[in-house]
């Protein structure tokens, strides 16, 4: 039964879990979920913190991955864990797009750093940051049954940066002006994001 399960999709497998309790045996198995569990995270440009939990299954590790994979509600653990590339967008003043390495193809694109005390940095001699004192928030607000109805990062007094993620599980932060995108780092160690499910 293992090795016919070996030929199925991941999704195949875990309905198998349900049929009895001697199916469950042989679908939650971890010598069955580990190369799953390596097959998703190819790939990817961040693996969730939360899969190193050494107490759950493979299989709860697959499905943890798969649901933080698709949250879009982003944490100052997320933040802070990656380095961000930093544009501006095409509504952006002329003036700031020309001191924008990768708007002139003359270098690569700018960098920013989240701090976990609220301090927003750039790299040293960055044209366009200047030195001044910066901090960002993350803003959620709920409606009555639970449900996120504002979700998004402030930095300083500007335009509020709106949340997405991407396929490969990177996140982008964006209003009309310019944009962060996260910068894959899969083989950090100690993985990123916050170690406990966040939804």
């Amino acid at each position: 039964m293992g090795r016919v399960m070996e030929l199925l999709d991941a999704r195949s497998v875990a309905r198998c879990t349900a049929v009895s309790r001697a199916w469950r045996g042989v679908a939650a198995d971890d010598r069955l979920w580990a190369p799953m569990c390596a097959e998703l995270m190819a790939g990817k440009a961040h693996i969730p913190r939360l899969t190193l939990i050494r107490t759950g299954s493979k299989l709860s590790t697959y499905s943890m991955a798969i649901m933080d994979g698709k949250r879009s509600r982003i944490t100052k653990e997320d933040l802070c864990d990656h380095a961000w590339e930093y544009r501006f967008t095409i509504a952006a003043p002329e003036y700031w797009r020309n001191l924008d390495p990768s708007w002139k193809h003359t270098g690569p694109p700018m960098r920013r750093y989240f701090h976990p005390d609220g301090y927003h940095s750039a790299d040293p001699h960055d044209a366009v940051w200047g030195g001044h004192e910066c901090t960002y928030t993350v803003i959620t607000s709920f409606v009555g049954d639970g449900r996120i109805r504002e979700h998004y990062v402030r930095i300083n007094r500007w335009p509020p940066l709106k949340v997405s993620r991407k396929d490969d599980w990177s996140w982008e932060l964006s209003n009309h002006l310019y944009r962060y995108n996260s910068i894959p780092d899969a083989d950090k160690k100690g993985c990123t994001g916050p170690l406990f499910p966040v939804w």
